[in-house]
């Protein structure tokens, strides 16, 4: 599986495409890609997907309740 890593000042909208085509795959696929972005940028990514996406993140929530962990 390809990891992404973006510049720090990448889209945060391309990285959210991301994290919801990788919920397909399930929650390690999230987790994996957001370990490939800095603290602020899985925050943004995090927020932007609680607004845009909210029955998603919900399944997030959960199937993955410690995802807050990914973050710091």
């Amino acid at each position: 599986m390809a990891i992404f890593r973006f510049p720090f000042n990448c889209d945060i909208s391309i990285s959210l495409v991301i994290v919801v085509e990788r919920l397909e795959y399930g929650v390690d696929a999230v987790k994996e890609l957001l370990s490939t972005l800095t603290s602020d940028e899985r925050c943004g990514v995090m927020l932007e997907f609680e607004d845009a996406c909210q029955d998603l993140f919900a399944q997030l929530v959960t199937d993955a309740p410690q995802w807050t962990e990914w973050i710091v």
